[in-house]
């Protein structure tokens, strides 16, 4: 594993945390004005029970000892919650995956998810890989979202088309909110696997393309299993409300479920019917 990537990683991580805190919500006096928002450092070394100067070695990414103990400290301190800390966990305590290999090859889904791909006739559903590239999708998600077939294999991953296409920018009336929670998936998944090269220069590459990917990963944000609803504005459709649902596939590929479901009394379920009606008598 590579600890200077682990180790900007969890510097990263806990100084966006920690700014997202202020002294009224952990119980400490506000006392005199800040020149940056968040806690200070040693507020939070105060509220862990730790030095100042430990807690500051920490976040500067500095190779020290750690324990859970500690950690359990922090996390409270900041107010983590469960995704959160895990996420801290595997980067403080090397707890990442070591991939054998850092190529993934094209994941073939089983006939068994192929089969609940189908099924859910109007639930558009996007399968993807540990690196969020798509590798399986349903008749719905192509004519909600975008026809992946017209896609290079290479180009299939949902973050870097969330930000490069048009077509996902439109979709999402507020697409900050959108695109935040599947980077809270995929930096669950980089926390697992930091020892991947290929995440360091993926986000690096994202970061230098598209300034607001570097304003939303830098917020630090974690979930393993996000659920939010999204209002949609279809070029065709138009309005259109789905309550999204993540869902971990059990088995050895690291595979995510993506199912985005018809919010009742919306009419959404009805004019996505007509759409893909619509779609398949031109054909």
């Amino acid at each position: 594993m590579n600890p200077e990537t682990r180790l900007q990683a969890l510097s990263e991580f806990l100084k966006a945390k920690r700014s997202k805190l202020n002294p009224q919500m952990v119980g400490l006096p506000a006392g005199t004005r800040r020149r940056t928002p968040g806690l200070r450092r040693e507020e939070v070394a105060q509220l862990a029970g730790v030095s100042t100067t430990w807690y500051t070695w920490l976040e500067q990414g500095r190779e020290i000892k750690v324990s859970t103990s500690v950690l359990d400290a922090i996390s409270d301190a900041l107010q983590l919650n469960k995704d959160e800390k895990k996420y801290l966990y595997a980067l403080a305590l090397e707890e990442g995956v070591d991939p054998v290999s850092s190529n993934i090859e094209e994941t073939k889904i089983s006939p068994s998810l192929k089969k609940i791909l189908q099924e859910l006739q109007y639930c558009p559903t996007i399968i993807t890989d540990r690196r969020l590239f798509i590798v399986g999708w349903n008749l719905a998600a192509a004519n909600v979202f975008l026809d992946f077939d017209q896609i290079p294999i290479e180009e299939r991953n949902l973050i870097q088309l969330l930000f490069s296409r048009k077509e996902f920018r439109s979709l999402a009336v507020n697409w900050e909110h959108f695109v935040k929670g599947f980077l809270a998936i995929f930096r669950t998944y980089y926390g697992q696997y930091v020892a991947d090269k290929w995440y360091k220069q993926f986000i690096e590459d994202l970061e230098q393309a598209y300034p607001d990917f570097r304003l939303l990963w830098h917020e630090g944000e974690v979930s393993s299993a996000p659920e939010m609803q999204i209002e949609f504005r279809h070029a065709k459709a138009g309005k259109m409300i789905f309550n999204l649902t993540s869902l971990q596939v059990q088995g050895n590929n690291d595979l995510r479920c993506s199912v985005y479901t018809p919010a009742e009394d919306t009419g959404t379920e009805s004019k996505l019917k007509r759409l893909i009606k619509h779609q398949n008598n031109h054909q």
